[in-house]
């Protein structure tokens, strides 16, 4: 599946993984090389399946990718190009199945570079019936797995992420999640199992979670704008999910380790957030002259005192949140940002940049609503919906974590400034119609 060049990939491999939502290369000119496979079983005659782990030279980006062979073609799935016999193993039944076994009932498959072990959580579930992509990721793929039980009656549904880039150390995902199931806890889906590899010079690291699927359910951004475009009251579902991150940010804080927000910490916290504002200031327009009160914020928020670092979300927002019926908000991917060095996604944190998170998310989504129903009066609407729903999200949160917030009060203001920087300079590169709405909370917490 390589060619002789070192390990290049071919063409039709290469045009096919740039054409792909996971694929955060430079595209066409990119020098793609495989570095590793492994192989997995297949029950199903005429076909052979391997994982490829390829490298982007120069950007130091690994990608997975699972492939499948099919001596008869598949009916249905369309090929890498065409004539060509390899098809994209996580659309492929053959390799799904595997894939579930290994996770779910443990076990290793190798390919002599690297090495997959299975690692099953208690009671792992059924067995496999049928799968089907989930559409609309962007950095990873995920399978939705139904299963059914040793007499073949339909059983739990399952969702099995595969990652895309791979980084060395344990995904938080992984880590977090099984914590909080681990811990007892309904506010994330139940653990199945993990797939560990090793690879390279001893490198190790996640190659897939698999955790409880909750179908008929809809995410909190669904359920937050269309409350807003109605004028529908969210504070009470807004308190609802204050009370809800709270309590995971405390199972966290029990089952994990935190430390002393010390000097060394807090100045390497301040000073990421100048580094984003010295990059905000060089892409969004206007913002220099602003650049002098955001910086007194941060200053503010480095003279109060700070509370113990932990692990947390990382990248909380309405879209990481599901509304399951009998069950309340569940909480999801808490991978953190993707794009981040694995290293840098699981250091202790301070719960707060959750909880910005969470306000910011807030604001966007009455945004999205005043661009989607231009006009006055609704946009002062939605101004009342988002200041009435974030004030409900922190006195859910308050009463369930027994912590005043007016004590942090400037630091809060610090991180969901330090929120609308990162947002800034993203609107300002992506989507410049939006830039108002990160723009807007900047003035308000510069003030």
């Amino acid at each position: 599946m390589g060619s002789s060049d070192s390990g290049r990939v071919d063409d039709a491999l290469a045009s096919w993984m740039t054409r792909q939502r996971w694929y955060s290369g430079k595209g066409g000119g990119a020098d793609l090389r495989e570095v590793g496979r492994w192989r997995v079983a297949t029950d199903e005659p005429g076909t052979s399946a391997e994982v490829l782990l390829v490298e982007e030279r120069g950007a130091g980006a690994l990608y997975q990718v699972p492939l499948v062979r099919r001596e008869a073609g598949a009916d249905g799935r369309s090929p890498l190009a065409p004539g060509d016999d390899r098809y994209d193993g996580t659309a492929d039944p053959a390799f799904v199945r595997a894939l579930f076994e290994l996770v779910t009932r443990g076990g290793t498959a190798d390919g002599g570079s690297v090495e997959a072990t299975g690692e099953p959580a208690a009671g792992s579930g059924g067995r496999y019936r049928s799968s089907r992509v989930l559409s609309g990721e962007q950095s990873n793929t995920s399978i939705i797995v139904d299963t059914e039980d040793d007499a073949g009656s339909p059983a739990a549904p399952v969702i099995v992420k595969v990652f895309r880039a791979l980084h060395p150390g344990d995904n938080p995902d992984v880590v977090l999640q099984t914590a909080i199931a681990a811990a007892g806890s309904d506010r994330v889906p139940r653990s199945v199992g993990a797939l560990r590899g090793v690879w390279g010079d001893g490198l190790r690291g996640h190659l897939a979670f698999a955790q409880e699927f909750l179908p008929g359910t809809q995410d909190a951004w669904r359920v937050a704008t269309a409350a807003v475009d109605a004028g529908e009251d969210f504070a009470e579902r807004a308190r609802r999910l204050g009370d809800a991150t709270a309590e995971v940010h405390a199972v966290l804080a029990e089952a994990l380790p935190t430390v002393e927000a010390d000097e060394e910490r807090t100045a390497a916290l301040l000073a990421s957030m100048r580094s984003r504002l010295a990059a905000a200031v060089e892409v969004v327009d206007g913002l220099g002259d602003r650049a002098e009160a955001i910086d007194a914020v941060f200053d503010a928020a480095a003279a109060e005192p700070w509370p113990r670092l932990q692990r947390v979300h990382g990248d909380y927002h309405l879209g990481q949140v599901l509304l399951v019926p009998d069950r309340g908000w569940v909480l999801l991917d808490f991978e953190g940002e993707p794009l981040r060095p694995m290293e840098e996604r699981s250091q202790p944190d301070l719960a707060l940049r959750d909880v910005a998170g969470m306000l910011r998310s807030f604001d966007y989504a009455a945004g999205a609503s005043r661009e989607a129903n231009p006009g006055e009066e609704h946009a002062a609407a939605t101004e009342r919906w988002a200041q009435e729903a974030r004030a409900a999200f922190l006195e859910g949160y308050e009463a369930r974590s027994g912590e005043p917030l007016a004590r942090h009060e400037r630091l809060l203001a610090a991180l969901e400034l330090d929120k609308a920087l990162y947002e800034a300079v993203y609107e300002a590169r992506n989507r410049p119609d939006w830039l108002p709405i990160p723009s807007a909370a900047i003035a308000r917490l510069a003030g």
